[in-house]
């Protein structure tokens, strides 16, 4: 009863606050978007205020998909995919949080699918953005638990599932203090699919029953890569890469470049190569660009080689969405946040390009991928920057060793396909009752 008093209270207090601070944003909105920025943008969209082109006619059903951010949309990209077909009349409205995630979901998703930026988690926007949208089944990827678009939802009877859902051991300890409140939120989904059985765990003692939780895999591992050798050349045509050896270095973290540039440099001694670094944070290029500067190594920008000519060996990808099929253009991948611990990224990617993949010891939200694929021997997990020196000058000396561990990269990533036909199955489950 106790409980139930203080999550009311709770409740209250972040929808008053939310309230408040919608008032202040709607006022203020005309000076805002006087300045560009990722704060700004989009920034009508985000208060619930979408043209009136987004309010569909009464008789047509709209399944609203949500993906806060790149990794999501390149989920919400493949499962789209598998349900446009049966969908009919249906219209799919996928919505972001991040400029970053939106115009990805924009430039990849199929014509007839509107992307939008999700409203802010505010009373006001999330009831706009209802009466525009109007969906007849809201999905959520991932772990997209915010509390006023999920309590509003319910309350209006919409259907909701939760698809793709990952929790990583950080977020679990996190939501243990506000269990109670996560639990009641996540009492909202009639479907819970989730990638592993660790997931599927952490849900379970968050609250969601066993009879709504299903184990589905990950739709980033549907991910086309039915012509690994044309993508191959495709991507280092695009990195201008003639015969030299590509280091890729995925999803990088503060400082782990500066534990990667020394293994680059020990690669560099048995022939011609080239670095791509890929920060996985966009606002810490600035950072990178200044410590390749720091060491007097030059680089070009991803972005500048479609109009001129590369003229150094360190590559620095400033773009989003490219790194998927990029990884298929290199030699020697590694994946980072895993030198330092932030948890690891998702080593499947690159995997499924018949790329075997070095990683660190920082794996602990990609723990059962890690295995997966060291298991299989497409896999190499590394204690530090010197081992992961050790184990790439091994492999450039044994090449059909490493031609054997690439294969093997591939077939345990082809392994893990099927996730997409078991949640849209989930959804149109869900349709069909809706």
């Amino acid at each position: 009863m106790q409980w139930g008093v203080e999550k009311t209270v709770l409740r209250r207090l972040y929808s008053g606050f939310g309230a408040g601070l919608y008032v202040m944003l709607f006022l203020i909105r005309p000076l805002l978007e006087r300045f560009s920025g990722r704060l700004t943008y989009g920034f009508a969209q985000r208060l619930g205020r979408y043209p009136d082109e987004v309010r569909a006619a009464e008789d047509v059903q709209t399944v609203w998909l949500h993906a806060s951010s790149v990794g999501e949309v390149q989920a919400a990209i493949v499962l789209v995919h598998a349900l446009l077909p049966f969908l009919g009349p249906r219209r799919i409205v996928v919505t972001s949080m991040t400029e970053q995630g939106h115009r990805l979901a924009d430039s990849r998703m199929p014509d007839k699918v509107l992307c939008l930026m999700a409203p802010l988690d505010l009373p006001q926007a999330v009831s706009n953005a209802l009466r525009s949208i109007r969906p007849c089944c809201y999905i959520c990827l991932e772990t997209e638990l915010w509390p006023v678009m999920l309590t509003r939802v319910r309350q209006t009877g919409i259907p909701m599932l939760l698809l793709n859902g990952r929790l990583s051991q950080r977020s679990f300890h996190r939501y243990q203090y506000i269990r109670h409140y996560v639990t009641a939120l996540l009492q909202g989904f009639s479907r819970v699919a989730v990638i592993s059985e660790t997931d599927g765990q952490r849900y379970h003692d968050l609250g969601v029953p066993t009879s709504r939780l299903q184990v589905c895999g990950n739709l980033k591992y549907d991910m086309p890569a039915e012509s690994p050798d044309r993508t191959r050349a495709e991507s280092r045509l695009r990195l201008q890469i003639a015969d030299e050896r590509v280091f890729l270095c995925g999803s990088t973290h503060n400082d782990e470049e500066e534990q990667l540039f020394p293994v680059f440099q020990a690669l560099a001694t048995r022939g011609p190569a080239v670095l791509v670094l890929a920060p996985r944070h966009l606002e810490r290029l600035p950072a990178v660009e200044a410590l390749l500067r720091r060491w007097k190594e030059p680089f070009d920008r991803f972005s500048a080689l479609g109009e001129f000519q590369r003229n150094s060996r360190v590559v620095l990808l400033d773009t989003m969405g490219d790194l998927a099929d990029l990884y298929a253009g290199a030699d020697f991948v590694f994946c980072g946040g895993s030198l330092v611990d932030r948890g690891g990224h998702n080593i499947i990617e690159a995997a499924r390009w018949g790329r075997a993949v070095y990683f660190g010891p920082y794996m602990k939200d990609f723990r059962d991928a890690a295995s997966l694929l060291v298991e299989s021997g497409g896999g190499f997990q590394v204690a530090d920057a010197a081992e992961l020196t050790r184990r790439i000058l091994r492999h450039i000396d044994a090449p059909e060793e490493y031609a054997h561990a690439c294969s093997c990269a591939a077939e345990a990533a082809a392994q893990q396909r099927g996730a997409v036909a078991r949640q849209t199955a989930l959804v149109r489950e869900v349709l069909q009752t809706a």
